[in-house]
Order: C-alpha cells, then structure tokens, then sequence
C-alpha cells in the first residue's frame, strides 16, 4: 500500500457540504473520493502526457478557465460548443463556472426581460 500524507487545502463550504452528502449516501469518506477524483486526473493527465496527447490539457485549461471554449475548439479541431461539452464529460472534468458577479448580472437581465 502507497505512503499517505496529510495536507491542508482549501474547498469551497457549500462543496463540502455537498461532498459530505455524497459519501455518506455513497457508505465512504471524502478522503476516498477525493483520492479516487485526484488519481484519476493525475493519471488521465500522465497517460495523455506519455502519448504526446495535449487534449486533455487542453481541457483541463478550460475547465479551470484559463482558456476560453473558442480557444479550446480551436486547439482540439472541433467547431461545436457541443463537441466540447461532450469531451469534458467524457473526460470527467467539471465545465469552467462565471465569476459570480457575471452569473448575477445575467440573472438580472433575464428578471428584466421576463417583466418586460
């Protein structure tokens, strides 16, 4: 069995509510589905790294928004929004999210469009 070691991070208190439902539905610890979430990213990424494979790099970047979705069509040679969405499924990452203060103006202009 592997060494473990014990860090500090930081999540989100929502998230880790929502975690904490998750693993007591699922009868494990969020230690276990955080090490099972992390080895799969880090040995997807390695195994694309070994194969000379930038697509999931190129994912990741846009799941963490460093690049936006033109960009990451761009360098994966594919014209869809869709196409996009499906390989991030595919490849288990999580769709890039608006800084709040965007998510909260785009609440507001569809408020004002549903009382015009």
């Amino acid at each position: 069995m592997a060494e473990t070691v014990n860090f500090t991070g930081a999540v989100d208190r929502e998230l880790l509510k929502r975690a904490k439902i998750i693993a007591a539905k699922s009868d494990t610890s969020i230690n276990a589905l955080f090490n099972a979430e992390l080895r799969y990213l880090v040995e997807t990424f390695e195994a694309a790294e070994a194969s000379e494979n930038q697509n999931f790099k190129t994912l990741l970047d846009f799941s963490l928004g460093r690049i936006h979705d033109n960009a990451a069509m761009a360098a994966l040679g594919i014209d869809s929004a869709e196409d996009l969405f499906l390989l991030m499924a595919q490849s288990h990452l999580p769709m890039p999210r608006l800084p709040e203060s965007s998510t909260q103006d785009m609440v507001k202009s569809l408020h004002a469009i549903a009382k015009a």
